[in-house]
């Protein structure tokens, strides 16, 4: 079998797996099982805990002890264990731990398939994209999945808006159920990848504090730095959207005409209108390997950080507009598209080859590990219940906070990213 037709699959398990249950997470707990903000927090932090520790394993692991394609295999088949045990777990502290150990063997395996695809791809600029572009639409296609069982099976008929919200927070048990099996399917499939053996590197220095000497240097450093508040601006997006979402579709003004005609298409829970977002980076990700031969990376990620500002300056100020919405949750597309696909091709760039699947680690500790922990933490416990007026979320206030940080991101990446940087090119 052709190598990109196998690598293109395994990016849309990868996604699909996370993208299952990522997105309802939020209203699932407080919904359904009743936790409270601060709970919630401490739940999405312990998760994120994975990624903090997955660089010293993972990356070690694989640049240096084990097949990547084995050391992923082994993850997803006992992810997909974990997960199917927070489909059914109703105690806090249950699933706290449940999702702290879910996150160390899940979260090393996003950066883990970039440096499997780059490690066998001739042309990383033009192949790359058309391939983790498969990861955007197995998160689609999950999502609209997963919108539509909400609809059909778990929306009841001639209820009221209280009862219709309690069945779908219950239903959402179901995307937890669909990711485990996706888990497994990705388990299997691993072993059927093409090899990828770690390194031969005589020095057997440990790779992780390889990839820190490396990574200290311009523009990297640069980088990874405003890449944390840049997270703690993301975590805000998938805290709170789908929530904010379910309460805009359940609303009197989206029962009618366009909103309804949108919830007809990618069901109800706010997950499936959240794949509006990842629908926008298809054609995002199709674009950039043209453009990042004439515009510079810096210019690519100063964009983004734009993008992330203007979402949620959409969703403070005309938050009440299921079209303006919808607009902020397109915007998506470019957010992820023009920082963070751009962000780990830099990484890749940047480093030497015995130490990127490290160094595609430790992006990743600061994107989904240190940035998730303190935007959980941020997002729901502190500026979250700082925005709750009662039992409703003033949506003004919750969004306007992440805005600003992400203009403070623009100013910095203008300031500090140097110039005439190397621009992305064919190798």
């Amino acid at each position: 079998m052709n190598l990109k037709p196998r690598l293109s699959f395994m990016m849309f398990l990868q996604y699909g797996i996370w993208g299952a249950w990522l997105p309802l997470l939020y209203p699932f707990l407080m919904g359904h099982r009743g936790f409270s903000l601060d709970q919630v927090g401490m739940i999405m932090a312990a998760g994120a805990v994975g990624a903090i520790l997955g660089p010293f394993l993972a990356g070690q692991v694989a640049d240096r002890w084990l097949a990547t394609e084995k050391f992923l295999a082994f993850c997803h088949i006992i992810g997909a264990g974990l997960v199917w045990m927070l489909a059914t777990t109703a105690d806090y502290s249950s699933f706290l731990w449940l999702s702290l150990l879910y996150g160390l063997v899940y979260a090393p395996t996003l950066a883990l398939t970039n440096s499997l695809a780059f490690h066998h791809l001739e042309d990383r600029d033009r192949d790359f994209g058309p391939i983790r572009l498969w990861g955007t639409i197995g998160w689609i296609a999950v999502g609209i999945g997963v919108g539509q069982w909400l609809l059909h099976m778990h929306t009841p008929a001639d209820a009221t808006a209280e009862l219709i919200a309690a069945a779908q927070d219950a239903g959402r048990a179901d995307a937890f159920k669909l990711s485990a099996i996706l888990g497994v399917i990705m388990g299997l499939y691993c072993f059927t990848l093409p090899h990828t053996p770690p390194s031969k590197s005589p020095a057997k220095k440990n790779a992780t504090f390889e990839a820190l000497g490396e990574i200290r240097m311009q523009p990297l450093i640069t980088l990874f730095l405003v890449s944390v508040p840049l997270s703690v601006i993301h975590q805000f997006y998938f805290v709170h959207t789908s929530q904010f979402l379910s309460v805009l579709q359940r609303s009197d003004a989206a029962a009618e005409g366009f909103a309804n005609s949108i919830n007809s298409v990618l069901g109800v829970g706010g997950g499936g209108l959240m794949t509006i977002g990842q629908m926008m980076e298809i054609p995002v990700l199709a674009i950039i390997p043209f453009i990042a031969k004439k515009v510079s990376r810096k210019s690519l990620l100063t964009f983004g950080l734009v993008a992330y500002a203007a979402r949620m300056a959409l969703f403070a100020y005309v938050g009440d507009s299921m079209a303006a919405v919808l607009l902020g949750v397109a915007l998506h597309g470019l957010c992820f598209g023009c920082f963070i696909f751009v962000a780990f091709m830099v990484v890749d760039e940047q480093t030497t080859d015995d130490v990127r699947a490290s160094a595609q680690n430790l992006y990743n500790l600061v994107i989904i590990g240190i940035g998730i922990i303190v935007g959980s933490w941020f997002a729901a416990n502190i500026v979250g219940n700082w925005a709750m007026e009662g039992d409703v979320m003033n949506y003004t206030k919750l969004f306007s906070v992440p805005m600003w940080m992400a203009l403070a991101c623009v100013v910095f990446m203008l300031a500090f990213y140097p110039r005439g940087e190397r621009k992305i090119t064919l190798q």
